[in-house]
C-alpha cells in the first residue's frame, strides 16, 4: 500500500485519463479510477497493479447520471486516503450552435460543467481541514478562443478555467493545490465521439507528451498550464492586463462614452 496519496481520476478508462492513471502509478500512487466502460478500467486497473505494484480501485459510474455522481462525491467526501482529484471527464461539441440540440446540450453541460464543479465541491472541504490536497482541473485552449467555433465546449472550459482560479484563491491559503490543465487538440478518443476525424486536425499532441508537460506543470505548482504555449509571457500579459482592468471596472459611474449626449 503507497503512503503517498490516492489520486481519484475520472474519464479514465482512456486518453488523458488513462495516461494519468499510468503516471501517477508509476509515481507509486495508489488509483481510483472512475469512467463508464468497466472493462477498459478493469484492465488497465490490472495492468497497473501488476506494472506498478499499487492499489488501483475501478469506480464505474457515468458522470451525467445523478445516483452515480453521488457515489463518487461520497468517495471523496469518505475516504481520507484521497489526497489528489483529477478531474479530466468531459465531452466535445460537434458543429457549431444552430446545429445543437437540447439533450446535446444538457449533456455538455452536465458533464464538463456540473459534474466536476459537484466533485471539486465534494473534495474541497476536507482538503482544505487537513491543509493539504490538490485539485487538478482539465480544461481547454478553446475557453479563451471563441474563434473556434465550439461555442457551448468553449463556453464550458472558459467555466473550468475561471472555477480553477476562484479556488486557487479560496483554497491557496489553506494549503490546496489547484491546477487548470489546458490543452489544445490532443489525440484521444474525444474527438471521435463528437463525430470529428482527429486526423483531419492540424498541430494534435500525443497525450503522453500533453500529461507529462501537465506533470511538470503540477510539480511546479502553477496554477494554469498550457502546454503546447511556448511563449509563457502572453498568458502571463493577458493575465496582468486582466487584473489591471480590475481597478477601471470597480466604478460607480458609466463611462464618459455611455452617457447620453446633450
Amino acid at each position: 500500500m503507497s503512503t503517498q496519496p490516492t489520486v481519484l481520476i475520472t474519464g479514465a478508462s482512456s486518453g488523458i485519463g488513462a495516461t494519468y492513471a499510468e503516471r501517477f502509478a508509476r509515481r507509486g500512487h495508489d488509483l481510483v479510477l472512475v469512467a463508464r466502460d468497466k472493462a477498459r478500467l478493469d484492465a488497465l486497473a490490472t495492468r497497473l497493479r501488476d506494472e506498478a505494484k499499487v492499489a488501483v480501485d475501478v469506480l464505474q459510474a457515468d458522470l451525467t447520471e445523478p445516483a452515480d455522481l453521488a457515489a463518487v462525491e461520497a468517495r471523496l467526501r469518505d475516504d481520507a486516503r484521497i489526497g489528489i482529484l483529477i478531474n479530466n471527464a468531459g465531452i466535445a461539441q460537434s458543429g457549431g450552435f444552430l446545429q445543437q440540440s437540447a439533450p446535446g446540450i444538457d449533456q455538455l453541460l452536465s458533464l464538463n460543467v456540473t459534474a466536476l464543479t459537484r466533485l471539486a465541491a465534494a473534495v474541497a472541504p476536507r482538503f482544505a481541514q487537513s491543509g493539504s490536497g490538490a485539485i487538478v482541473n482539465v480544461g481547454s485552449v478553446v475557453g479563451f478562443a471563441p474563434e473556434f467555433g465550439m461555442s457551448i465546449y468553449g463556453a464550458t472550459k472558459a467555466f473550468v478555467l475561471f472555477l480553477s482560479q476562484g479556488l486557487n484563491l479560496e483554497l491557496a491559503p489553506k494549503g490546496v493545490h489547484v491546477q487548470a490543465v489546458l490543452p489544445a487538440a490532443t489525440r484521444t478518443e474525444i474527438w471521435g465521439r463528437a463525430g470529428i476525424d482527429v486526423n483531419t486536425l492540424s498541430e494534435v499532441m500525443e497525450v503522453g507528451e500533453l500529461v507529462d508537460a501537465a506533470l511538470v506543470g503540477f510539480d511546479r505548482r502553477e496554477l494554469v498550464t498550457i502546454p503546447p504555449l511556448h511563449v509563457a509571457e502572453r498568458w502571463d500579459a493577458l493575465d496582468q492586463t486582466r487584473q489591471a482592468l480590475l481597478a477601471d471596472i470597480r466604478q460607480a459611474h458609466a463611462a464618459e462614452r455611455y452617457r447620453a449626449q446633450s
